[in-house]
């Protein structure tokens, strides 16, 4: 349950395609990004543009500055831009990393994005029915169906505060006490 979780929150929308990066996905599969990477460079030919395509400068800044990803040391950072792979991208992995354990995840994968597929079809589905009912009736019902509608928009996610809370009073500085 928790790889499902993990691979549902790693799906990002990149160009309008549903992607995963080369570097989550080495990890699941358990393999060094370097390694990971090379094995589909030896199999390019199985990836077209629509199947992966490597990120630009200005997406991969965007998407660090999002998730504040920078490790700091010597070899911690990325020599080159990331590769993101689509639906298909990942299909296509199993065929270049064959171990049983890459099997396993790359169907966990396939589970998760026909699961978010899914759920923005039911989202679709609701819509134009509301759509279609609203026609039907008259303006009486016009507060139902923009209730409906508010319900239908995903809540905005708590953010939480950064940094400390101090439940002690602070102390005084810069006030001249009258003993010396």
């Amino acid at each position: 349950m928790i790889l499902t979780e993990r691979i549902e929150r790693s799906i990002l929308l990149l160009r309008g395609h549903k992607v995963m990066l080369d570097d989550v996905l080495a990890e699941l599969y358990d393999v060094q990004t370097k390694v990971f990477n090379q094995a589909v460079k030896r199999n390019r030919n199985r990836f077209p543009s629509d199947f992966m395509f490597q990120l630009t400068d200005e997406e991969y800044h965007s998407l660090r500055s999002q998730f504040v990803t920078l490790d700091t040391g010597r070899g911690r950072h990325r020599k080159y831009l990331p590769f993101a792979f689509t639906e298909q991208g990942v299909a296509m992995l199993s065929s270049v990393l064959r171990s049983a354990g890459a099997v396993q995840v790359n169907i966990e994968i396939m589970r998760a994005f026909v699961r978010l597929r899914e759920v923005l079809a039911t989202h679709k589905d609701l819509a134009a029915k509301l759509v279609a009912m609203e026609k039907k009736y008259d303006a009486q019902f016009k507060v139902v169906f923009d209730a409906i509608r508010q319900l239908m928009i995903p809540p905005e996610p708590k953010k939480r505060k950064i940094g400390f809370l101090v439940r002690e009073r602070a102390a005084k500085y810069g006030h001249r006490s009258t003993a010396r």
